[in-house]
This record gives C-alpha cells, sequence and structure tokens, in this order.
C-alpha cells in the first residue's frame, strides 16, 4: 500500500482549516436594474415580446389551435452558434407560422445532480473560473439579441435571482424535474408575468407539478430581492398561465395515449389546466436525442385522433446531432450539454406538422 507522506496530509489538514475559517465569500455583482439599463429592452421589443406571451396563453387555454413548439439547444454555450440557429429558427417560424407557434429554447442555467458546468450564466468560459458578473452580462446580451430576431424565448428558471436579470426578455419559462417540489420556485412562479410550465418529477409522478401549480396561481409574500438588489419582502399577485410538462420519470416515457389521457384527468380532478406539453426529450426519447421525432410523430396523431389535451411540445436541437465534451477546441453547433437534434431532422420534423 502508498503510504501518504507527513507533509502531504499537513498540506490537506491546513487547506481544510482555511475552508472552515473561511466557509463563504462574496463578490459584489450588478443589480438587475442596472444590468437591465445596460442593456434596456425598448418600448416596441416588450410590446413584441407581450405579443408573444399572449399567443403563448392563447395557445395554452385552446384559444388558438396552433401547436406550441419550444425548441433549442439543450443549453448556450457560443453566442456565434446561437445566433446561427435563432436566425435559421426564426426564417422557419415565418414559413410554419399557420400551423405552429415557435418559442426558442434559451437555457443560460443547467440543474446539476451532483456537480458540474452549471450553465453560460455561472461559467461562460467554461474552465471553471465562475464568472458570473461576466456570465450575466453575456447571457442577457445574448437574449436580446436573440429576441431581435423576432423570436419568442423560453428558459428553465434555476435559481431564483437570475428571474430578475432575465425575465423581461422571456415569453416561456420551465421549471425543472428537480425544483417543482421547491416552495421558492413556486413562489417566484406566482410573481411572474408570464406562461410557466411545471415539470412532472423525476420518478414520472405528477402529483408534484399539480401541487406546484396550485400554489403558484395564488399571491404569495416571501422573503426575495428587489431590483436594486436588495432583500426584500416581496408580495405576488399569482400567476394563472401555470401548466404541466411531461417529460417522463425513471420508470421511462409518459408521452404516450394512456398517460396523456390520466395526466389530463388528474389535472381537472385538481382544477388545474387540462392541457400540456411534451417534452420529446429526456426519459420520454430513453436521452436518444434521434428519437424525439418518433416521439413528435406520435404526439401528432394522438392530437389528430382528437387528444385536445396536448397544447405543445419541446425538442431539444442544434446545428449537429449529439453532444461533446467541454475540452477544447469545441465543434461549431454541437451541445456541450445533453445530446440533440441536428438541425437538418428538426426542420424535416417541423415541417412535417400537419
Amino acid at each position: 500500500m502508498q503510504q501518504v507522506s507527513t507533509q502531504h496530509i499537513e498540506n490537506a489538514a491546513s487547506l481544510i482549516q482555511e475552508r472552515q475559517a473561511t466557509p463563504r465569500r462574496s463578490q459584489p455583482l450588478p443589480s438587475p436594474a442596472v444590468l437591465r439599463e445596460r442593456l434596456p429592452v425598448n418600448t416596441a421589443l416588450a410590446a413584441h415580446i407581450e405579443q408573444h406571451r399572449q399567443t403563448i396563453r392563447n395557445i395554452l387555454n385552446g384559444k388558438d389551435s396552433r401547436l406550441l413548439v419550444i425548441t433549442g439547444p439543450c443549453s448556450l454555450h457560443d453566442p456565434k452558434s446561437a445566433l446561427e440557429y435563432g436566425h435559421r429558427l426564426a426564417e422557419l417560424a415565418a414559413q410554419l407560422d399557420d400551423k405552429v407557434f415557435i418559442v426558442m429554447r434559451a437555457y443560460v442555467e443547467k440543474p446539476r445532480t451532483t456537480v458540474g458546468w452549471k450553465g453560460m450564466l455561472y461559467d461562460p468560459h467554461l474552465d471553471g473560473s465562475n464568472d458570473i458578473a461576466t456570465g450575466l452580462n453575456v447571457s442577457r446580451h445574448l437574449l436580446l439579441d436573440l429576441a431581435r430576431l423576432g423570436l419568442p424565448l423560453a428558459t428553465e428558471l434555476l435559481h431564483p435571482m437570475a428571474a430578475d436579470y432575465l425575465g423581461d426578455l422571456l415569453s416561456w419559462a420551465a421549471i425543472g424535474a428537480r425544483t417543482t417540489e421547491s416552495q421558492i420556485h413556486r413562489e417566484m412562479v406566482s410573481g411572474l408575468a408570464l406562461p410557466v410550465g411545471f415539470k412532472n418529477g423525476t420518478d414520472g409522478s405528477i402529483d408534484v407539478a399539480c401541487d406546484a401549480m396550485g400554489a403558484a396561481i395564488h399571491p404569495h409574500t416571501h422573503l426575495g430581492m428587489d431590483e436594486h438588489g436588495h432583500s426584500a419582502l416581496l408580495q405576488t399577485a399569482g400567476n394563472l398561465d401555470t401548466h404541466l410538462v411531461l417529460r417522463g420519470g425513471h420508470d421511462g416515457p409518459n408521452y404516450d395515449a394512456n398517460n396523456v389521457q390520466r395526466a389530463t384527468a388528474a389535472l381537472k380532478n385538481k382544477g388545474c389546466n387540462p392541457r400540456l406539453i411534451v417534452d420529446c426529450s429526456h426519459a420520454n426519447s430513453g436521452k436518444d436525442p434521434l428519437r424525439q421525432p418518433a416521439v413528435l410523430q406520435n404526439l401528432l396523431q394522438q392530437r389528430a385522433q382528437g387528444q385536445t389535451a396536448i397544447a405543445g411540445i419541446m425538442l431539444e436541437s442544434h446545428l449537429h446531432d449529439g453532444k461533446q465534451g467541454q475540452g477544447k477546441p469545441l465543434q461549431h453547433g454541437l451541445s456541450i450539454t445533453d445530446g440533440c437534434l441536428g438541425w437538418d431532422k428538426t426542420r424535416a420534423a417541423l415541417c412535417a406538422i400537419e
């Protein structure tokens, strides 16, 4: 057995003592108000974003018969490839506008089961430097550029404080399977002026998401941060535009007709909006991005057979099929988190929608 040197033990003990002496360090960041002032949304763009939000509400409430399609990279890590994807998607959205309403995934936060890259907002340099000040600036700048293309934008709101930095640019947001049960996220959603989807739990259960919808629809008073970065008592009005997102679970997919019917019945029983969105990725595709078109076809068939509960779908899509590691140099347009469906296959799948 290899012996550990006395010096190594002393160094490790010294490091532990240092961490215990300083368990937390802080560094000032710009407030949401300051960042919004640096990278503002003008009046015309704000009106456009509100129009997008209303269109999504109309689809979720059955007033607009088009299919809501939320598609884009699993996560954004490179502004250049994100903008290239955005330009292509904006052109396709205009061509298919009579059938679908397309929203671009613009995810700058990524949940981690243990540790790992947390997204552009937290580590924009992909090197573990955790330059959040730059990440906030780069993320807002990129979302602003994408919104100027005319695209509605969607993201997963992982940290409640991020909503104050980015929320005015979003037309739709998701609360992920890991955070749907969080009281803090339910309180946050109750104060957002945009439609928000709660994903079913990682175990596949929809009860947690139904409870989250029931909580977020009500007003709340809670601790938070105001736009100037100060601790504040926040009072929210409640969000009437929450809905369920089916993403499968540990036991497999839940996009099939029986699962959709059971989910709709459960939502009605709890007094929630029975119209829902289905994520074609994650457990619903068996984590194989190339199976997403087959999931979409199944959902389209259900709609054709009269299933009115399916209001929208989600795809993880980028310029190229698959994914890559984070070692540099990185291939342009290839995901560094979950595998994605390439552009050609994405375009073909969406053009097949009737």
